[in-house]
């Protein structure tokens, strides 16, 4: 189902066929920001699209930000490049909780990211998901907005996890954090 046309929802067999899919980064050299997921669900791993399952609250909170000048649709995720910002996960894998993951790929995926975001030099690197990236980074306490450490030599923002699932941040939440994101590293 990946590509550039519109994708259908897609059905039990097919999400139970996304276990451990691959959604493709959406990223270039010198972004303003790299948005950083914990891992794919198994919705976007069978349509092949990041924050692809209807409720998921990222695409609303970039343009209603101002990052975009439109709402993008998950299937449109490329167009993210045009305006300085792309997309990775912690873990490629895609599962249907991130409770699924193990310590082990937390690991590896923080080396992973480290190496893409040396490699890419992002002006900012934004987590999405407090408990990703206390997990993923073995840190406690995290308050979203801007972190004293970076990764490299990019910034490191910590946004909620944009899931519609999160019922601790409601849109406006998002909106607001994804502002003060935009004014920082779109200057």
């Amino acid at each position: 189902m990946a590509g550039t046309a519109i994708p259908s929802r897609p059905t039990p067999e097919q999400l139970r066929a996304a276990y451990g899919s691959k959604v493709p980064d959406v990223i270039a050299r010198r972004l303003r920001v790299l948005f950083c997921g914990i891992n794919p669900g198994l919705y976007s791993g069978a349509v092949g699209h990041h924050f692809a399952r209807p409720g998921n609250r990222f695409w609303k909170a970039l343009h209603w930000s101002g990052i975009t000048p439109r709402r993008l649709e998950p299937w449109e995720e490329r167009t993210l490049l045009k305006f300085g910002c792309g997309i990775t996960n912690i873990v490629e894998r895609a599962t249907a909780t991130a409770g699924e993951l193990k310590d082990a790929e937390f690991a590896a995926g923080r080396r992973r990211l480290a190496a893409r975001v040396g490699y890419y030099r992002p002006a900012a690197v934004a987590i999405l998901g407090i408990g990703a990236y206390e997990t993923g980074f073995r840190v406690r306490g995290t308050k979203p907005g801007r972190q004293q450490a970076g990764i490299g030599k990019s910034r490191l923002w910590v946004l909620p996890n944009p899931s519609g699932l999160n019922a601790n941040y409601q849109l406006a939440d998002f909106v607001r954090l994804f502002k003060e994101l935009k004014q920082a590293v779109f200057r």
